[in-house]
């Protein structure tokens, strides 16, 4: 999800960039392969539309990330510790609600989706404060997390439901299934935020163009 709004600000920062993919090693699944031309093109415009509309908002309605943290920001000692800052952060919905641990993280964490892949924390905190404010009843289940510690390094997989409309004039549904990998460094912190669908690349660029007739409940 953080792909969607991702390219607004790579082009923005000299100091944050593009970067390749890499499969994590002990956890199955990976960003699918190159983006095709016409998603990036796809993403790109609903980038765009989405700064407009940013743009447009009172700055009275913007989001700011990580207010309401419930979670102290101590660093993590052992994967454990990972893990339940990750379930707590779940518990706050972040890819919906932006509400995260940063401290977790490496400054220059790469996250990866099947759409596109950026480096930087603050970057995608920032992807966040501009896609959150356009989620209408949007929920993410944690339903799975495991781990697993090789010599080679830590990794954690989190699997989940996401569902949520977009606040666009279609009001599109998004409705996906996936998982995310967690790599983590040898001083516990999360180096690689990677997610894979349930739906291809595709499939997903389409439900962000599908029209939704659907009104919202009062």
């Amino acid at each position: 999800m953080a792909g969607v709004t991702s390219q607004i600000f790579i082009s923005s920062s000299s100091t944050l960039k593009r970067v390749g993919r890499r499969s994590p090693r002990c956890f199955s699944g990976s960003p699918e392969k190159r983006t095709p031309a016409i998603l990036k093109w796809a993403v790109g415009g609903v980038t765009e539309v989405l700064r407009l509309f940013s743009v447009a908002s009172s700055p009275s309605t913007t989001l700011r990330i990580n207010e309401d943290k419930s979670y102290s920001e101590d660093s993590a000692l052992d994967v454990d510790d990972v893990m339940e800052i990750l379930r707590s952060d779940y518990g706050n919905a972040y890819f919906v609600t932006g509400i995260f641990t940063t401290e977790i993280y490496s400054d220059d964490c790469i996250f990866a989706d099947p759409t596109i892949s950026f480096q930087g924390t603050e970057l995608y905190e920032r992807n966040l404060r501009l896609l959150v404010p356009f989620l209408e009843d949007a929920s993410i289940e944690l339903q799975n997390m495991d781990k697993s510690e090789l010599s080679q390094g830590n990794y954690i997989r989190a699997t989940w439901k996401l569902r949520t409309y977009l606040k666009l004039p279609w009001r599109p549904l998004i409705s996906i299934d996936g998982s995310t990998v967690y790599e983590l460094d040898r001083d516990f912190k999360i180096v690689k935020h990677v997610e894979n669908w349930s739906v291809s690349a595709v499939e997903a660029i389409r439900q962000l163009f599908t029209f939704n007739s659907f009104t919202s409940r009062s």
